[in-house]
């Protein structure tokens, strides 16, 4: 006997409603400040593998390409998008107000990841920060500086983006540490940005090879550009146990570059857990879950004696 056409309608709403139930549950966005950093990649692929398993979360991710105003516009179309929560990997902390605003207005969840907004000590209900302490970074690597070189010596300072907050951080907390009555040898004699960039930190390097500059410590704001200085170095002949190198983030090419003698210090930055910890915050978000204002993942010191614990 053929089904009544009441019947089929009825067999029809299931299967769509069975073939709905298989989609994702939550929709998240994502904007990150940069696909082509290293240290940020392993942030967006933990976000996607942690979505991956989790199995009922679908998650677009957009490149701000290191630009403020594509990054806002992203958010904008988010939000026009209906996404049930968003992940902003900010370009600039400074520009997070707006964004927050937006967020907050739409009344869409917002987690900030890595990099921290501008009031990360007052965000509003409904946003929240994952990341690691940046006084503890900049501090670690230059307290293991100062070890190795014994408190004294001339040292010359990479840094990331003026604008970035995280840079400014890791950079004040090199002049603290050197600072301290142990390590007051030390001088800072050249302190320059290059961006985070590798290519920029070897021409960086290259220029202070070139005009002689006297040296006993690289100390670069993160592992990105230790490893350009150390290009131009080896370019330029330098004997890398003559000097002291040191990085921040503990990426796959950093600890490469430890092992290989060339990289004396790092410190690791857990970006794996970051980008889980930012998915999960925002899942819960969306759920109507309460989470943290702020969430630390703690910075750890890597040495050559450590290595392989971070291997």
């Amino acid at each position: 006997m053929n089904p009544s056409p009441h019947l089929l309608a009825i067999l029809t709403a299931l299967a769509i409603g069975a073939a709905g139930a298989a989609h994702a549950e939550v929709r998240v966005a994502v904007s990150m400040t940069a696909f082509d950093n290293p240290f940020l990649t392993i942030i967006r692929k933990s976000i996607e593998a942690k979505a991956a398993a989790t199995g009922d979360v679908d998650v677009a991710f957009e490149d701000a390409q290191l630009d403020v105003a594509k990054q806002l516009n992203q958010v904008q179309n988010f939000i026009a998008d209906g996404y049930d929560a968003l992940i902003v990997n900010p370009v600039d902390g400074d520009s997070t107000v707006v964004i927050t605003q937006e967020a907050v207005a739409a009344g869409v969840p917002l987690v900030y990841v890595n990099h921290p907004p501008i009031d990360i000590a007052s965000l509003p209900e409904g946003v929240s920060f994952v990341g690691s302490d940046e006084i503890q970074s900049g501090t670690m690597q230059t307290e293991e500086v100062c070890a190795l070189l014994g408190g004294k010596g001339d040292v010359l300072v990479m840094v990331g983006p003026l604008e970035n907050h995280s840079a400014l951080t890791r950079t004040k907390d090199i002049h603290d540490v050197i600072a301290r009555p142990d390590c007051s040898g030390m001088k800072v004699v050249e302190e320059q940005s290059a961006n985070w960039n590798r290519n920029e930190a070897q021409d960086l390097m290259t220029n202070w090879l070139t005009a002689g500059t006297p040296f006993d410590a690289v100390i670069a704001n993160n592992d990105e550009m230790a490893i350009g200085a150390i290009l131009a170095m080896k370019a330029a002949g330098v004997k890398m146990d003559d000097v002291v190198v040191a990085g921040i983030d503990a990426t796959p090419d950093g600890l490469a570059a430890m092992e290989a003698g060339d990289l004396d210090v790092t410190v690791f930055q857990n970006a794996r857990k970051q980008g889980e910890t930012a998915l999960d915050a925002a899942v819960r978000m969306a759920g109507g879950q309460a989470v943290d204002r702020n969430i630390w993942i703690p910075f750890e010191a890597v040495t050559r004696e450590n290595l392989n614990t971070y291997k």
